[in-house]
């Protein structure tokens, strides 16, 4: 069965709410403790509105299930959902300042099968037809070895501190795309 790639909609966001949950919890085993994966997943994951907003964010579908959602953005925010969001979220310079990769999830039941790819590319694509000639983002750890595989370098170590209180590692990853 073929999957499809399409812009996500406002009809999209319970599903991929439940999506993104199963995937910050199911694919974080080994690089997060539990304890890690439940806070990020609670306090930081979950569909960014704007993106959808923008139509910056995708989804990837088979037989009309979400697999996996991912965008691109050309606002300031570097990660988190509408409830991490505490002002303006305003537009980036293409010219002078990197696009963001934001809020990809796959599915923990179809893990590795070239989704988080599809979508990279995908994005890369719009962000340079936009003007972007870079690209950066704040990278769990779940996601750092898909993001290299895709030409992404770390440039910065950085943490998120949660309720709990639960310190959780990110990397800030960048690539040029033109």
């Amino acid at each position: 069965m073929m999957d499809t790639l399409r812009l996500a909609t406002d009809a999209d966001i319970p599903a991929l709410e439940a999506l993104i949950a199963r995937s910050g919890l199911g694919l974080s085993k080994g690089f997060y403790t539990d304890e890690q994966a439940a806070a990020i997943t609670r306090h930081v994951y979950g569909v960014d509105t704007q993106l959808v907003k923008d139509g910056t964010y995708f989804v990837i579908e088979r037989a009309g299930t979400p697999l996996a959602c991912g965008g691109w953005s050309k606002r300031t925010t570097l990660f988190g959902a509408d409830h991490m969001k505490q002002a303006e979220d305003p537009l980036l310079d293409p010219a002078t300042q990197p696009g963001r990769i934001r809020a990809f999830f796959v599915d923990p039941s179809v893990p590795r099968q070239g989704l988080g790819t599809r979508l990279i590319r995908h994005c890369e694509a719009e962000a340079a037809a936009a003007g972007f000639k870079a690209l950066e983002m704040a990278a769990t750890m779940p996601g750092v070895p898909l993001y290299r595989s895709a030409g992404y370098e770390i440039v910065e170590d950085i943490a998120v501190d949660l309720p709990g209180p639960v310190s959780v590692p990110l990397a800030r990853m960048r690539k040029q795309i033109a």
